[in-house]
């Protein structure tokens, strides 16, 4: 080919020297031939291998390998950066049992009373529930004064000794009550639905093993006193029980969680509201460059335009997300009647807006090439307080209180499971941090409309001074 092209040069100036020969020696006018340039083969697209060395590819190669490197290096960065937040959430919290309360009310004042007592107050230690004996004076009401303070949120679990529960167990004995019931002395009152991933992993087996140990230990004891008594035999021929297993308990979870699908709406399905949110963001930053509309529009009404359409867009979605548990059996009038599903889908539409105008003010100063750093990042810092209470993670994570997720999870469980009503609050957090982007947005988008005024101007300048 190059040999050809040569060739092809050198006909073609001895044609032009030919011509100019004759228009000087007849003094008449001939055309001019313009020489015509091939394209060399190496600079043709689609034509190279992987490690050819012509100065293209080897340009092309080395910027391929600079990104490439470049994004394994972010990935390195989020790893060790941002994940942790997640992976300390999950991996601390068994250090941290012992941030949550509970109580222990002793409305017996007997023998009963005095070895469930006893056995919660041995009960120590980081990965320990801290029980509080408190006075059964504080409760005037009884037991269901205490259970009402566990719906209350002052504590996470509650076990009372209830009234008269040696006196009826003396009774029996003495009467060899075959009746005798001995799971009406101890209760214990949990709220699953306040959090059932902690109730399941650490305090209901927590609550079960010290009212199990405490069942034996007093069956022992009991069945040593008892051992004296003429009447023995008597005892165990008729009521059986009142030797073998005196006290015994109830594990009363007043608030529990029995809708599994329930956590398609309280923890994992809030990763697919904010995924939508991002995808939507996406699909309205290529709608406006893609037709240009960005760049006739005025500083003003393109930042309204950024502000407004996607929260009327989000108001459509979250609906159809509502919809999509409601299809699936999510119980939303179990507490406000049919108001129930209008408040998940307010809130699923507050808290939508929350995160997607986050992303949204975001991807202005990172474009759609980082903005994946920063939907990680939004991800992770809010799953990390929805799984568990934050009251068993470290510290730093007290600002999970704050965040779209944990606000969300809290009205939902407001709704179906009818946890302690903090639904104003949950609201104004959203509405915060709709507030925040709507200030932030703004700014981000005045700087990045001056960046492209000077660069806009910059072209103009140097099209003027080459022409």
């Amino acid at each position: 080919m190059s040999e050809s092209y040569s060739q092809e040069n050198s006909y073609q100036e001895r044609m032009i020297d030919k011509s100019e020969a004759g228009t000087s020696a007849h003094h008449a006018t001939a055309p001019v031939i313009t020489p015509i340039i091939l394209p060399d083969a190496e600079d043709k697209p689609f034509s190279h291998g992987l490690f050819d060395k012509d100065p293209g590819t080897t340009a092309a190669r080395k910027g391929w390998l600079k990104i490439s490197i470049l994004g394994v290096l972010v990935l390195f960065v989020m790893i060790w950066g941002i994940l942790p937040i997640y992976w300390a959430a999950l991996g601390r919290s068994y250090n941290n049992i012992h941030n949550l309360s509970g109580y222990v009310v002793d409305f017996d004042g007997g023998e009963i009373g005095q070895a469930v007592r006893q056995a919660f107050r041995d009960t120590t230690g980081p990965q320990q529930m801290s029980w509080l004996i408190l006075d059964a004076a504080q409760f005037p009401g009884g037991p269901d004064e205490v259970a009402q303070a566990l719906l209350d949120h002052r504590c996470w679990a509650a076990v009372t000794v209830n009234p008269q529960a040696s006196t009826n167990l003396n009774a029996s004995i003495n009467t060899a009550d075959a009746s005798y019931n001995a799971t009406q002395a101890v209760t214990a009152y949990l709220t699953s639905g306040r959090n059932e991933n902690i109730y399941r992993a650490d305090i209901t087996p927590q609550v079960t093993s010290i009212l199990t140990i405490v069942s034996h230990t007093f069956a022992l004891f009991s069945s040593q006193r008892l051992a004296s008594r003429s009447d023995i035999s008597t005892l165990l021929q008729i009521a059986p029980q009142l030797v073998i297993q005196p006290l015994a308990f109830t594990i009363h979870d007043i608030r529990p969680f029995n809708v599994p699908v329930a956590a398609a709406v309280d923890y994992v399905g809030l990763i697919y509201l904010l995924i939508l949110a991002f995808v939507l963001t996406n699909q309205l930053l290529a709608a406006r460059v893609e037709s240009g509309f960005e760049k006739r529009l005025r500083l003003r009404p393109l930042i309204l335009l950024r502000l407004l359409w996607p929260v009327t867009l989000y108001f459509f979605v979250s609906l159809m997300y509502s919809l999509l548990s409601l299809a699936f059996g999510v119980p939303f009038s179990r507490n406000f009647g049919h108001a129930g599903f209008l408040i998940y889908w307010m809130m699923s539409w507050c808290s939508m807006s929350a995160l997607g105008l986050a992303i949204e003010s975001m991807i202005t100063l990172l474009t759609i090439k980082f903005i994946p750093i920063f939907l990680i990042l939004w991800i992770i810092s809010n799953v990390s307080v929805a799984f568990y209470p934050i009251e068993v993670l470290p510290a730093v994570f007290r600002y999970g209180f704050a965040m779209p997720f944990y606000n969300v999870s809290s009205t939902v469980r407001t709704i179906i499971f009818d946890t302690k009503n903090e639904i104003g609050l949950n609201f104004g957090i959203q509405f915060s941090w709709i507030l925040i982007s709507c200030i932030t947005l703004p700014i981000f988008q005045w700087l990045v409309r001056r960046r492209q005024i000077k660069a806009l101007e910059a072209s103009q300048r140097a099209a003027r001074e080459k022409a």
